[in-house]
């Protein structure tokens, strides 16, 4: 206890000189720094959704919404509201662009891949569900490299007020700070009760705002081609967008904005929130307090690890959920979080790091899925936004975060103390007045919470979090490069994990075939780029031509004759299981899905056979990395895996299969296993519901039980497969590394010595990349 006044004095000697050095870089770790009139930080869904509803009421000219998901039917206030407007989202947006006729409403949703099925609303992808009104724009962003998303969660009105965080509009995210176990308002929009809730958000105006309109701008204009003549702030407005009902949290501040963007289209690389994150953490010195949806970041990882291993860094809390949400996130992202959390405890040997989830008693089974990403150093940096501690979200996926330095000012730095107090006075249970005592008499944020933490079962708190995974589970996943990608997911490296190598073997022959293979690939992408055909391959027109090709005779064969050069040639396969679901139905929509998708499988599979591993690896690229013969030898469920996460496409997952040494019997089980549930719920979910919205019938109805019912089984199935022992592994002898540990260890060892290079680089090039004009988001 008495160390902790020297350690706080040490601490201030040493960062006085930097407080006078403005921390945020523009084109290095932020995109520009802009001023905010006002900002507050909106705590859960319910705190958000109010304020934003009020808020849109109040809009005259514009309003943007980007998201991950974006659903219709959600209730922006469950528990009511006053205005006069319809409760579902879908509903409230007509009504006020029916009412303002000056109002243009523009929808940027991710054009998701089939992974995420399962938990979307279907309806927006055929253009129904808003039944879009003539001033609203409805857009799929696709335009993403292999693996990515827009994972951006933003709202800009008039472009004078800015929503900024983690909080999508879409289901099953509005919760009070309560999180009750029985919250009656706390459903979907099927009625269906959901698990608590945590996220933060932000709201704020000025300058900053505007300059969030002008990245709104951007994104849309590279999703759909046309960019908006439309400039809010340009115009005379009347009324002053902020929600009256919402106190402001800070005045007269300066917020930077951060981004992560791929490269892709001969755009460059952005990662300036991967560089804020590394500066934030080499200049904590007394604690940094963090909440995340995930944890697996190698090179965050690796920085923290390097902080714990100073003797006078700061303590590190990191609040996540208890365990990931659903079976596949549990097994992949889960595994990483274990893996990490391993690191960390190994090199906090002077016992300053805490992974910490909430509880909340009476909620059984159920956890606090915690879905914020937050952090927050020393009471003087402040960042929220849309990303995820994984390497996704530092390289691949597109990001927003704003954040808040406060440096030497008293004013901003109480204004971020009181923040993070009132995050953990709710997480642990008490009053923000509690958490000051106990910071103030302990001097330590992890002593402050141990000091506040209380029997579990009788009360909300905060417990100690310390994820395993089996031997057997973790030989199994993939690594990260796969599971948590830090680059596009090229098909040379799908290759490289799993093709086993093989002796060179004579080619002559092969390459003709494969010659054709690679021009018909490349005028089949050019012509889709640059001519009108990606106007025509599109759902109404497949579905044009399969109408017409099913009046011909034998026209089941020329259906799968098509279905199947289609699927090989890289046309979209949800495309195809979409056009044939909403032609012929439930019933024969997904005999035709089914067979069409596996005889295109199993040709693309006999093709990359034939070609084998050297001549599918020069289709794919020229890097070559070791294989994972572990991955390999486990044929179902790396077929599995490849199914179910966005990697690659399909035609190319089959010639890479082919090429491999997996079996084709497990390549077929595996496809059918890790396609199967899309493709009912493509093809009979979708058409079912589309029918009866027009003509609601019991049927309809039945059917959509029916394939919830099989989804179930399906999971339970995959579940116990996943985690049965592999009685035909290599035995590893108690204690012993295994290659997996030894490869991992030398991974982090890189990534160490990547993250002290990349450090100096950074610094010696500061000058040079400031003084270049890249501040502004390009209108």
């Amino acid at each position: 206890m008495n160390d902790i006044p020297l350690r706080d004095s040490r601490a201030n000697a040493m960062t006085s000189e930097k407080r006078d050095e403005s921390f945020f870089e523009p084109a290095r770790n932020c995109a520009s720094v802009r001023h905010a009139d006002r900002f507050s930080l909106l705590i859960d869904g319910a705190d958000y959704f109010r304020v934003l509803r009020e808020a849109i009421t109040r809009a005259e000219r514009t309003v943007f919404i980007l998201g991950w998901d974006i659903d219709s039917r959600m209730k922006l206030t469950p528990e009511g509201s006053d205005d006069g407007y319809p409760d579902a989202l879908g509903d409230f947006l007509h009504a006020i662009a029916a009412e303002k006729r000056r109002l243009r409403i523009y929808i940027l949703a991710w054009d998701f891949a089939m992974l995420y099925a399962f938990e979307r609303e279907w309806l927006p992808v055929y253009k129904m569900g808003w039944r879009t009104h003539r001033r609203i724009a409805f857009q799929m962003d696709g335009k993403h490299p292999t693996g990515g998303s827009q994972h951006q969660k933003i709202v800009v009105i008039d472009d004078r007020l800015a929503f900024v965080g983690g909080l999508d509009l879409t289901r099953s995210r509005w919760d009070t700070p309560a999180h009750s176990p029985d919250d009656p308002h706390r459903r979907d929009a099927n009625g269906a009760k959901y698990q608590p809730f945590h996220d933060v958000h932000t709201m704020f105006d000025g300058e900053a705002a505007r300059e969030i309109g002008q990245l709104a701008r951007e994104r849309w204009a590279r999703a759909c081609g046309r960019r908006l003549a439309i400039r809010a702030h340009r115009v005379a407005l009347q009324d002053d967008p902020w929600p009256p009902s919402r106190a402001v949290d800070i005045e007269d501040v300066q917020l930077a904005i951060s981004l992560t963007e791929p490269a892709y289209m001969g755009r460059p690389a952005v990662q300036q929130i991967r560089t804020q994150y590394l500066d934030a953490i080499a200049r904590a010195r007394r604690s940094i307090y963090i909440e995340n949806q995930y944890f697996t970041s190698g090179t965050i990882g690796a920085a923290l690890s390097e902080s714990l291993e100073r003797e006078d860094g700061p303590d590190i809390a990191i609040v996540a959920p208890r365990n990931q949400s659903g079976w596949l996130q549990e097994v992949t992202m889960g595994v990483l979080r274990a893996r990490l959390h391993k690191l960390l405890k190994s090199a906090d040997r002077h016992g300053r790091y805490r992974l910490l989830c909430p509880t909340v008693p009476n909620l059984g089974d159920q956890i606090v899925n915690v879905h914020s990403k937050l952090m927050i150093v020393d009471d003087e940096l402040l960042i929220v936004g849309s990303a995820n501690l994984n390497n996704r979200s530092m390289v691949l996926d597109s990001e927003c975060n704003v954040s808040i330095d406060a440096g030497a000012d008293k004013r901003l730095r109480s204004a971020i103390a009181t923040m993070r107090d009132t995050l953990l006075a709710e997480h642990l249970g008490c009053q923000v007045a509690d958490v000051v005592r106990e910071r103030e008499a302990r001097g330590s944020l992890n002593a402050t919470i141990q000091a506040l933490s209380r029997d579990r079962n009788e009360h909300r708190t905060l417990v100690p979090l310390d994820p395993e995974v089996s031997r057997e589970l973790d030989q199994l996943i993939p690594p990260e490069a796969l599971v948590d990608p830090e680059t596009p997911i090229a098909a040379d490296e799908l290759v490289d994990q799993f093709v086993p190598a093989e002796k060179t073997r004579p080619l002559i022959g092969r390459f003709a075939l494969l010659g054709v293979l690679a021009l018909l690939i490349v005028g089949v992408a050019a012509a889709w780029h640059w001519t009108p055909l990606g106007e025509y391959v599109n759902l109404k027109s497949l579905t044009n031509a399969t109408r017409r090709i099913d009046a011909l005779p034998l026209a089941p064969l020329w259906i799968l004759l098509c279905y199947v050069a289609a699927a090989v040639i890289a046309v979209p396969i949800t495309l195809l299981i979409a056009t044939t679901g909403l032609v012929f139905g439930a019933g024969w929509g997904s005999a035709y899905a089914f067979a069409g998708t596996i005889i295109a499988a199993s040709v693309s599979y006999l093709l990359g056979q034939w070609l084998g591993r050297d001549a599918v690896r020069k289709l794919a690229g020229a890097r070559v990395n070791r294989l994972s013969e572990r991955v390999a030898r486990r044929g179902i469920v790396a077929v599995v895996v490849l199914r179910l996460l966005p990697v690659a496409p399909f035609a190319i997952v089959n010639l890479v299969a082919g090429a491999s040494h997996l079996r084709m019997r497990d390549f077929l089980i595996g496809t059918l296993l890790g396609m199967g549930p899309g493709i009912l719920l493509t093809v009979a979910f979708a058409h079912q519901l589309v029918a009866s919205l027009r003509h609601p019938t019991i049927g309809s109805f039945a059917v959509l039980i029916g394939i919830g019912a099989v989804l179930i089984g399906v999971s339970i199935l995959l579940q116990r497969f996943l985690g049965r022992r592999d009685k035909h592994e290599d035995e590893v002898p108690e204690g012993a590394p295994s290659d997996a540990d030894k490869a991992r260890a030398s991974d982090e060892a890189q990534r160490a010595s990547r993250l002290r290079e990349q450090s100096a680089m950074q610094r010696d090039t500061a000058d040079d990349a400031s003084s270049r004009n890249h501040d502004e988001v390009s209108p």
